[in-house]
């Protein structure tokens, strides 16, 4: 039994910390970034504290213990039991913050979730807090908001140096290719208009309403047109595609080049083309794309998988 378990008899416990942030991988690197003790040692900390030592083991029951480095020199340590882990998908940890000595200030459930997002990997992050030191805990959890923000800056870092890239002048560059096709049960016509026309193509076209907010939107169907699309995702992440039109046969085909960015940084160019092949009332359209990602930030596995759940949500506006 914890020695100071009885200081929470009368303690109101604050109510759950929720946090969710847009990171620019696929699932599989950000949750090996989680699960393993060398990526985590370079990360796991608000800014400004190191973490010199993590004991992780990836399995129920395993420990999840990481030591942080305060800028004096004092350490803490967060003792963590792994609960539930599902690859790629969900992690669960019991987390207790505590000191050198062995004392604990707080429980800290926590659930980590992965999802897939356009552009990347959605992660949210639940902590539900129970006090056992109130006095020490008290600032640890209030400053709780803050110290995710920073630990996750941290982590989008670390994902991005995982892929070959940094944000310190380093350059990298990884050419792909991947090909998709969807059929549909819709004309062509109808199915260029859902590519073409402004109103129809915002209808699936963009983030999920509530996770994403659109700051400008246009679009010039034509050879040597252009096409603009910028938002805001719930975690402040802006993203922006910009496109030029180059071939354009209506009901038929598309080419284009696009650059995405990323909070202002240029994190691909690429070269896409869409053809439609009508068989009575269907319409298959096949999307091929060349793309150069660069510094780290993007692989083709996560664009094509995003490529993926966009033409999917093409597919489900046609039913409007």
């Amino acid at each position: 039994m914890d020695p100071l378990a009885e200081t929470t008899t009368h303690v109101a416990d604050p109510p759950p910390l929720k946090i969710s942030r847009m990171l620019h991988a696929p699932r599989e690197t950000v949750f090996r970034a989680w699960s393993s003790p060398e990526h985590v040692k370079r990360w796991f900390a608000p800014e400004g504290i190191l973490v010199p030592e993590a004991r992780i083991e990836l399995r129920v029951g395993g420990p999840f213990d990481v030591c942080m480095r305060m800028p004096n020199g004092v350490e803490h340590w967060t003792h963590g039991v792994i609960v539930e882990v599902v690859p790629n998908s969900r992690l669960v940890i019991e987390m207790r913050p505590g000191d050198g000595d062995g004392h604990t200030f707080f429980h800290a459930f926590t659930e980590i979730d992965f999802s897939d997002t356009l552009g990347g990997t959605r992660l949210d992050v639940t902590q539900t807090y129970t006090l056992i030191d109130r006095e020490r805990a008290a600032a640890m959890v209030g400053g709780a908001p803050e110290g995710w923000r920073s630990t996750l800056d941290q982590l989008e870092r670390e994902v991005v140096a995982m892929q070959g890239g940094s944000e310190t002048g380093d350059r990298s560059v990884v050419h792909a290719t991947f090909h998709l096709e969807r059929t549909y049960d819709a004309p062509a016509a109808r199915v260029w208009k859902a590519l073409t026309d402004p109103a129809a193509k915002q209808k699936w076209f963009g983030g999920a309403p509530g996770s994403w907010e659109p700051i400008e939107r246009h679009m010039d169907v034509r050879a040597g047109g252009a096409e603009r699309l910028k938002g805001r995702w719930e975690s402040g992440t802006v993203s922006c595609f910009d496109a030029v039109y180059h071939d354009v046969i209506p009901n038929q085909r598309l080419v284009y080049t696009y650059e995405m960015h990323l909070n202002g940084k240029k994190i691909s160019v690429s070269l896409a083309t869409m053809q439609l092949k009508e068989d009575g009332a269907k319409t298959t359209l096949a999307v091929t794309e060349q793309g150069a990602f660069l510094d780290g930030y993007d692989d083709a596995g996560a664009r094509e998988h995003g490529t993926g759940l966009l033409l999917d949500a093409l597919g489900a506006s046609l039913a409007d």
